[in-house]
């Protein structure tokens, strides 16, 4: 296919990353910095301005998608109005399809949404989306990673092995978890497990279960130090991320929530937003503060403001002073692994969720829900089996399913079922699979 993306910066240089070895990709960018960057990947780069019409006209011939990421939201909405009317009053061209990324709140409420009436068919919101992927974590104190499957009828959930931890020495099978629960795989150090009931649990594994959401509830118990009680969570920053996830958190009896924000007037306006928070005006970097606060009380904090430096120096401080988990935002991808190697529990971006929208349209028909994990090596997809997948009217166990992948869930109608050997996967069936990045593209062709 052909893309079009609108934006180099972190989103668009990704998705540009991710498209090129398959797709033709062309690039428009302003900043010439930006743009020598995203000439190293294998696209075509042109320096302007990604609304322009004149530039636009150059470039959407026989082009399938155009995706607007640059940091303005009126520049992204515009550029897909404008190939729209394009596209539409040329005679012969594709239909392209246009995804732009938004984040002020007066145009979308919702992670994902559509705007097909102003020429926009996806628009996406990372700073959401990253606020619901969060909240999703928060749900279970001792999870490092959570995602909903199937409109919330498949949780996916990650847990850290502390070496503390009361499971290392174990066999899985020994977890005695629920029914339709299961351990989906286990990373460890550099290698992807897809285990069995046998294998033994060690230090510093992260462990990937898959399962009905009320199936799940008691996973706290299994992978957490204790009993779940109402959780602490300290909010450093409250700008539009920020607001979003405290507005999420606020929803919940279960927690117990402070917000450090150093604007003053921004704090007397979350106040007023928010019924059940305790909202200070201070610096996060503050030491004396958050000893005031009992950081060392608290479950969870996540430093969310809009700087990786800031989000990076407050959740060091927090884990030094005793927070049990510590979650920073990091906008810079090369930060990630970075956070993560210093000793916070996990760092989190805005731009995945972008990233994996645009994924899901480019990577074949069927694909509802796509995340991933352990910083790309693995992903979870969930399908919709069609009359025409190849994975369909046979058992399991008579499907040459690709190494590094496995089936996990399967939503049919209103059951969710862990399917085994002679299950049979029928048309309109959900399937959730765990696959490692080198069996992905193998497992796509079971479904086109």
């Amino acid at each position: 296919m052909k893309a079009v993306i609108i934006g180099a910066g972190e989103v668009g240089y990704h998705i540009a990353k991710a498209l090129s070895p398959k797709n033709d990709v062309v690039v428009i960018e302003k900043n010439e910095e930006a743009s020598r960057r995203v000439d190293e990947l294998d696209v075509l780069v042109i320096e302007g301005n990604g609304a322009n019409a004149e530039i636009l006209s150059k470039v959407l011939q026989n082009a399938d998608l155009l995706v607007a990421v640059t940091g303005v939201d009126e520049v992204n909405i515009v550029a897909c109005m404008t190939a729209k009317l394009i596209t539409k009053n040329k005679n012969g061209w594709k239909d392209i399809k246009t995804i732009a990324r938004v984040s002020n709140p007066d145009y979308i409420d919702s992670p994902v949404t559509s705007r097909a009436q102003v020429g926009v068919d996806l628009m996406i919101c990372p700073e959401l989306a990253l606020a619901s992927e969060v909240a999703d974590i928060l749900s279970s104190p001792s999870a490092i990673d959570a995602e909903m499957f199937a409109e919330g009828k498949v949780k996916m959930t990650e847990f850290a092995i502390s070496p503390e931890s009361k499971l290392v020495g174990k066999h899985i099978q020994d977890l005695q978890l629920a029914d339709y629960c299961i351990v989906s795989a286990v990373f460890r150090e550099n290698e992807i497990i897809i285990p069995h009931g046998d294998d033994l649990i060690k230090a510093n594994d992260h462990m990937v279960v898959v399962g009905k959401p009320e199936a799940m509830e008691n996973l706290e118990i299994i992978f957490g130090s204790e009993v779940p009680h109402r959780t602490r969570i300290l909010l450093i920053g409250c700008g539009i991320v920020g607001l979003y996830l405290a507005k999420l958190i606020d929803r919940e009896e279960n927690a117990d929530l402070r917000i450090i924000e150093q604007s003053r007037s921004r704090c007397i306006e979350v106040a007023d937003i928010l019924k059940n928070a305790l909202v200070l005006n201070g610096d996060g970097t503050d030491v004396s503060l958050l000893k005031e606060e009992d950081i060392q009380d608290m479950d969870v904090v996540v430093a969310i403001t809009d700087s990786d430096e800031k989000n990076l120096l407050c959740a060091l401080l927090a884990k030094q002073l005793g927070a049990k988990k510590v979650i920073a935002r990091a906008d810079r991808s090369d930060y990630l692994p970075l956070f993560e190697m210093v000793g916070i529990d996990m760092a989190v971006s805005p731009r995945e969720a972008t990233v994996n929208e645009v994924l899901k349209l480019t990577m074949g028909r069927g694909i509802q829900t796509l995340t991933t994990i352990e910083g790309e090596r693995a992903e979870i997809i969930e399908y919709t089996a069609s009359d025409k997948s190849k994975i369909v009217d046979k058992p399991l166990n008579k499907v040459k399913f690709p190494k590094g992948s496995l089936v996990n869930m399967v939503v049919r109608g209103k059951e969710t079922i862990i399917p085994r050997g002679e299950f049979v996967i029928n048309e309109g069936d959900r399937v959730v699979i765990f696959s490692m990045a080198s069996a992905i593209s193998e497992v796509e062709k079971f479904f086109k």
